[in-house]
C-alpha cells in the first residue's frame, strides 16, 4: 500500500500504524449481470436544461449503437452485457465508436435512470445505487470542467474542502492534498494556474489528471472514468493510465473507457471488456486476447497492437448484417470463468463491513469523523451548509479576483452610461420640458441597470457543467450553491449602484438632498439585484449564451415598454394590465418618480409656462398674459404668471404612479430579486439529474 502512493495519507495514528504493517486488500467484487438498455430515436434522456452538451452527448452519442433492422422504434444500447470488476485491478471498457461502452460506464455509475435500465449492479452481492453509490464512488467525465484561474494545488485543495470533512484538521486536509499531486505526478505544476484560451495554463495531460485528482480528493472506492487519455498524446496517455492503475492498486475498483490504447497502455492493463453494438465480444486479461482471436480463427500477428487488431477485426464484423453476433457467442462460454475470478481470489464480506474497514484504513476520507465507521456507511455530504457556502464564495472570489478586467468592464459601462446620461441630462430645470426630460433619464436609467445584469448570463452557462459533476456525487447541495452564487454577485453590485448615482444624481440636478440619493442608491442597488436575479434564472433554464442573450433583450425590451413611460398605467389596456404589475422596470422607475415628484413645495409649471407645447406657446408674451387674465377673470382667481400651476404631486397624477409607494416599490424589486433566485433553486432541483432515461 505505501508503493501505490494513494492510500497511505497520514490522516491519523490509526493510518500511520496502517501503513507499517502491510494488510491484505478489503475485498470488493462489482458485478453487473445482464444489462439491457434502450432508448426511443426520438432521444434517450428527459428533456434537461442543465447540462445541454452533456445530453446531447448521451443521446446522439458516438456511443450509441445504429439502429438494427428490426428495431423502427428503439435502438438497443447495451444487450445483456456481464462482467465483474475487482478492487485492485484495473479495468478498461472497449469498443468502437458506437459499441456502448459509456453507456456502460452510464449505468456501472448510477447515471441511467433505475426503472430504464434491465440487469442488475450489486458490489459485495449488494445492490447499488442512490446515495450509497454517490457517496462512495466518483465519475470523471470525459471534459476537463475546471475553473481557469485557479492552481493546481488551488483546485485541489478545494475539492478538499467540498469532500472532506469539517472534523478533519487543515494540516491533514493539507497533507491529503500534498501526497495527491505527488502522486498524479503534478509537483511540478502545483502551482500553475489550470488556464484557458486567454490564459496559458498547464498542460493537456496535466490538466487531465487535476480533473481525476478532484474526484478521488476523499479517495473513492469505486472510480468511474469516460475516455481520461482522449485527446492526449501518447506519454500524457500513458501517464494517465499509470496513475489510474496506481489508484486501483490502493484498494480501488477502477473502470474506465478507452478507445485505443497504444501497446504500453495495454500492457499495464489489468482486464479488457470488449463491446459490439451493446454485446460483450471478449472479456478478460489483455495477454488473453491472443489466445482468444486465435482459437477463433482469426490469430494476431506477432508485430501487431492486440488491442488495434480486435477492434479492427469487429469493425469488420460490424459490417456484416449480423455484425459481431459470432464473436459475442463464442465469447459467451468464457464469461461464468471470469466471473467465478473474483470471488475465488477474495474471501466474501458484507458491503458494510467492508466500507467500515476501509474508512479505518484511511479510504473514503469522507467518512471519518462520523461514526461511519461503525455504521458501515458514509454521510451524503462531508460538511454543513454554511461550510459548503463559504468554500464556494472563496473559490468564486479567488478565480473571479484573477480577472480583475471583468469587473472594470462592468464598472467602466455604469461610469460611462451614468456620464453619457449627465451629461444628456446636465442641470434639468423645473419647467415643463424639465419633467419630461427627467421622465426621460429616470427610464433610460432604471432600463440600463436590467441592461448591464445582462453580464451575468454567461458565468453560469460555463459553470453549469463544473456544478453538474460537483453535485453529481455530493461535493455540495444545490441551495448551498444557490446562496453562494447571491453572496458572490452582491458585493460588485453596491460598487456599480454608488458609481452610477454619484456620477448622475447631482449632476443631472434631482433633488431632495442626501435622504433622496441614499434612496436613490438603494432603487439601483435593488434594480441590480432584482436584474441579476432575473438573468441567473434564465441562465439555468436556456442554455444557450447568444440564445440566453437574444430571451433577455427581448424580454426586458417588453419590461421597458410596460412600465409606465411609454403608456401610463389608467392607458394600458384591461387585457395588459397583468403585464404591467409584471414589469420589473415599474417598480424602480416609479420609485425614483415618487422619491423626485414627492415633494409638496417644488413647482414644476408656472403661469405662461402651462401653455408650453400648445399653439398658444408660440404666440407672444403679452398674449400670453392676457390669456392668463381671461382664465383669471373666468374661474374668479388670480392667476399671474409666478402662480403655480402643477406641482410634484399633480406629475405623479398624471403618470399614474400613485398606487405604490417608493418603499413599497423599493421592496418589490428586493422581493423580485429573492424569488427569481428562488425559481433558479428549482430549476437546479429538477432539472439537474443528470441522468438517461
Amino acid at each position: 500500500m505505501a508503493a501505490s502512493g494513494h492510500a497511505v495519507v497520514d490522516i491519523d495514528a490509526a493510518a500511520d500504524e496502517a501503513a507499517k504493517t502491510p494488510l491484505a486488500p478489503v475485498p470488493y467484487v462489482l458485478s453487473f449481470a445482464d444489462l439491457s438498455y434502450s432508448v426511443k430515436k426520438g432521444g434517450g434522456l428527459a428533456g434537461c436544461c442543465l447540462a445541454p452538451r452533456a445530453s446531447s452527448r448521451l443521446v446522439a452519442s458516438a456511443d450509441a449503437p445504429p439502429p438494427s433492422g428490426s428495431s423502427r422504434r428503439a435502438k438497443t444500447l447495451l444487450d445483456g452485457v456481464s462482467g465483474e470488476a475487482c478492487a485492485g485491478e484495473l479495468l478498461a471498457v472497449m469498443g468502437a465508436s458506437g459499441s456502448g461502452k459509456s453507456t456502460l460506464l452510464d449505468a456501472l455509475a448510477g447515471r441511467i435512470a433505475r426503472e430504464s435500465l434491465r440487469g442488475s449492479v450489486t458490489l459485495n452481492g449488494e445492490p447499488l445505487h442512490g446515495r450509497r453509490l454517490r457517496a462512495i464512488s466518483a465519475h470523471v467525465m470525459q471534459d476537463d470542467l475546471l475553473y481557469p484561474m485557479l492552481t493546481v494545488r488551488e483546485t485541489l485543495r478545494f475539492a478538499a474542502e467540498f469532500r472532506l470533512p469539517r472534523a478533519l484538521s487543515q494540516e491533514k486536509k493539507r497533507a491529503r492534498v500534498d501526497a495527491l499531486i505527488d502522486q498524479l505526478g503534478l509537483s511540478r505544476a502545483a502551482d500553475t494556474i489550470i488556464g484557458d484560451e486567454g490564459h496559458r495554463g498547464v498542460s493537456g495531460g496535466e490538466r487531465r489528471r487535476v480533473s481525476i485528482g478532484t474526484d478521488i480528493i476523499h479517495d473513492p472506492i469505486l472510480l468511474f472514468l469516460d475516455e481520461p487519455t482522449s485527446g492526449l498524446d501518447s506519454a500524457s496517455a500513458f501517464m494517465v493510465v499509470q496513475v489510474l492503475r496506481r489508484i486501483a492498486q490502493s484498494g480501488s475498483v477502477v473502470i474506465m473507457t478507452i478507445h485505443q490504447p497504444s501497446a504500453r497502455i495495454l500492457g499495464i492493463l489489468d482486464r479488457l471488456l470488449l463491446l459490439s453494438r451493446g454485446r460483450t465480444v471478449y472479456a478478460g486479461t489483455p495477454a488473453g486476447l491472443k489466445p482468444f482471436f486465435a482459437e477463433f480463427g482469426a490469430p494476431i500477428p506477432d508485430n501487431e497492437n492486440p488491442a488495434e487488431f480486435a477492434l479492427d477485426t469487429i469493425r469488420e464484423f460490424e459490417r456484416q448484417p449480423d455484425g459481431a453476433a459470432a464473436l459475442a457467442d463464442f465469447n459467451a462460454n468464457r464469461m461464468k470463468a471470469l466471473v467465478n475470478k473474483c470471488n475465488k481470489l477474495m474471501s466474501t464480506m458484507p458491503l458494510e463491513l467492508a466500507i467500515a474497514e476501509s474508512v479505518s484504513r484511511g479510504k473514503l476520507v469522507a467518512g471519518r469523523g462520523s461514526g461511519s465507521a461503525v455504521s458501515g456507511s458514509v454521510p451524503t455530504f462531508a460538511n454543513p451548509p454554511w461550510t459548503e457556502v463559504w468554500v464556494l464564495i472563496k473559490r468564486s472570489f479567488t478565480n473571479t479576483g484573477r480577472m480583475p478586467e471583468l469587473f472594470a468592464m462592468r464598472l467602466g459601462t455604469i461610469m460611462i452610461t451614468g456620464f453619457i446620461l449627465a451629461t444628456i441630462f446636465w442641470r434639468l430645470d423645473d419647467t415643463p420640458k424639465g419633467v419630461q426630460e427627467r421622465l426621460g433619464f429616470f427610464a433610460m436609467g432604471m432600463s440600463t441597470m436590467f441592461y448591464v445584469c445582462a453580464d451575468a448570463l454567461p458565468v453560469f452557462v460555463q459553470e453549469r457543467h463544473i456544478y453538474l459533476r460537483e453535485t453529481a456525487h455530493n461535493a455540495y447541495r444545490r441551495i448551498s450553491y444557490v446562496l453562494a452564487n447571491a453572496a458572490v454577485a452582491f458585493p460588485p453590485l453596491v460598487l456599480l449602484s454608488f458609481a452610477f448615482a454619484l456620477i448622475t444624481f447631482w449632476a443631472v440636478g434631482l433633488s431632495g438632498g442626501a435622504s433622496s440619493f441614499l434612496f436613490f442608491v438603494l432603487i439601483i442597488l435593488a434594480s441590480f439585484w432584482a436584474g441579476s436575479g432575473f438573468v441567473t434564472f434564465l441562465s439555468a433554464v436556456v442554455p444557450h449564451v447568444m440564445l440566453g442573450y437574444t430571451v433577455v433583450v427581448a424580454i426586458l425590451a417588453y419590461f421597458l415598454l410596460f412600465s409606465g413611460f411609454f403608456i401610463t398605467r389608467d392607458r394600458i389596456p384591461e387585457y395588459w394590465i397583468w403585464f404591467h404589475y409584471l414589469s420589473l422596470v415599474k417598480y424602480p422607475y416609479q420609485a425614483v418618480l415618487q422619491n423626485e415628484f414627492g415633494g409638496a413645495s417644488r413647482c414644476f409649471s408656472r403661469g405662461v409656462e402651462m401653455f408650453d407645447g400648445s399653439p398658444i406657446g408660440r404666440l407672444p408674451e403679452a398674449v400670453k398674459l392676457r390669456v392668463l387674465d381671461a382664465i383669471s377673470a373666468t374661474l374668479g382667481t388670480n392667476v399671474t404668471a409666478n402662480t403655480c400651476v402643477t406641482t410634484g404631486a399633480d406629475v405623479l397624477a398624471q403618470q399614474a404612479v400613485t398606487d405604490i409607494g417608493r418603499w413599497k416599490c423599493l421592496l418589490v424589486t428586493v422581493a423580485w430579486g429573492f424569488l427569481f433566485r428562488a425559481l433558479f433553486y428549482a430549476v437546479l432541483l429538477v432539472g439537474s439529474k443528470n441522468k438517461r432515461q
